[in-house]
């Protein structure tokens, strides 16, 4: 379960309170708001706040003074610009403010996108909860042998029950020796360990939490590297869940992110000439195409 019965009480709380506003809301954004999306086995998304929306991207490329005179197509139109052409700038006038639960190793996938304000939860501060991440075991898999930092076949029956078992025991062995450190025993001659040395001891699939804000060109760039298929399955579904999120808040902006960069392909000037080559009626293989293999796999991935 990713929320306590006390933290979803605050959550409609805050989801209660309403205010007025003179700034430009977003409809989609509002339903989103203090809603918290559950990832994970304990994993939590959420938007705290944000600030602006589709027409924030229009108005700062034209730099008018409102909404403009032009329609909403012709809106569409030139956020579809922007982003075929790679202007940055107008995106970056959107910002977004996430609250993150998350396992701690993807975190440190998550913190290499280092184009954001982060504040993380305090171990040196406050006692970390007894939650880990423990993959279901669909998710367990062998080495890929041919990819260095991806997964192979799926483990299964007795195999899959065994690393499940050994992650438990781990997690949970681990976490009663951060109790028995933190706690003082007069009795037993135990001051207890400062909370930022007794932290050391726990495991990288523990839960941390923090707040992530990040304006909206920056988390297209995010979101184009760990929605993609070969991103880990275990940060790809955060991910997933905030371009869910992104596509309510700003809908043009996130249809043209959607089309030419999760869905489009970059080409390499020999990619393009291959093609070239191609549709003169050429016949190419991977010795006759100056790639190496890496990148003819690649090429025929998407172009057969």
């Amino acid at each position: 379960m990713a929320l306590t019965p006390e933290q979803q009480a605050e959550i409609d709380a805050q989801r209660a309170e309403t205010q007025m506003t003179a700034r430009a809301v977003s409809p989609g954004m509002e339903k989103r708001l203090y809603t918290a999306h559950e990832v994970l086995d304990h994993g939590v998304v959420r938007v705290i706040d944000y600030m602006g929306d589709d027409n924030a991207i229009v108005q700062a490329a034209r730099v008018s003074y409102g909404r403009g005179t032009k329609t909403v197509n012709s809106d569409a139109g030139l956020i579809r610009y922007l982003m075929r052409h790679w202007h940055s700038t107008p995106f970056e006038m959107c910002e977004v403010k996430f609250h993150v639960k998350l396992p701690v190793f993807v975190a440190r996938q998550w913190i290499r996108h280092r184009t954001a304000n982060v504040n993380e939860y305090s171990a040196r501060y406050s006692i970390l909860d007894r939650e880990f991440y423990i993959p279901e075991a669909s998710q367990l898999a062998a080495q890929s042998s041919q990819n260095h930092q991806g997964r192979g076949q799926v483990l299964e029956g007795a195999e899959a029950a065994r690393v499940l078992d050994i992650l438990r025991d781990d997690a949970m062995r681990a976490y009663d020796h951060y109790e028995d450190m933190l706690t003082p025993d007069e009795d037993a001659g135990k001051q207890g360990l400062a909370r930022e040395l007794a932290r050391m001891n726990l495991p990288t699939n523990i839960y941390t939490q923090w707040y992530w804000k990040v304006d909206l060109h920056n988390l297209f760039h995010f979101l184009r590297l760990r929605a993609d298929s070969h991103a880990q399955y275990e940060i790809r579904v955060y991910a997933e869940t905030m371009c869910d999120i992104v596509r309510d808040w700003v809908p043009a902006a996130y249809s043209a992110f959607e089309d030419y960069r999760l869905g489009g392909v970059n080409l390499s000037g020999k990619a393009v000439e291959l093609l070239k080559r191609r549709l003169a009626g050429e016949e190419i293989t991977q010795e006759t195409s100056g790639m190496s293999k890496g990148e003819w796999r690649e090429f025929t991935e998407v172009w057969g």
